[in-house]
């Protein structure tokens, strides 16, 4: 699943940055709500993916039954966490 679509479909746009506080509550709320619904669990991954992304992922305990579902989700996070962190630094410290 492209993160660009799943903005478009529960955000209406995939720059989010651009809407008001309650439209992105509102996009949150329909997430949330088809989170809890769906049943195939690579649907069921991205669109976690996508809760931690915005900050309001479930706990991985509650959104996981699979112990693979739950480290693939780990794996997800310290790979965001380590993109985010390449991304601060500075141009010359990326340099090898």
């Amino acid at each position: 699943m492209d993160f660009d679509q799943l903005l478009a479909g529960f955000f209406g746009t995939d720059d989010i940055a651009t809407l008001p506080p309650e439209q992105i509550a509102s996009g949150v709320d329909r997430l949330r709500t088809q989170f809890g619904l769906e049943k195939d669990s690579g649907r069921r991954f991205a669109l976690w993916c996508l809760m931690f992304m915005l900050g309001v992922a479930p706990d991985l305990e509650d959104a996981f039954e699979d112990p693979e579902d739950r480290e693939a989700a780990r794996d997800f996070m310290d790979a965001a966490d380590r993109e985010m962190d390449d991304d601060g630094e500075a141009p010359e410290d990326q340099q090898g």
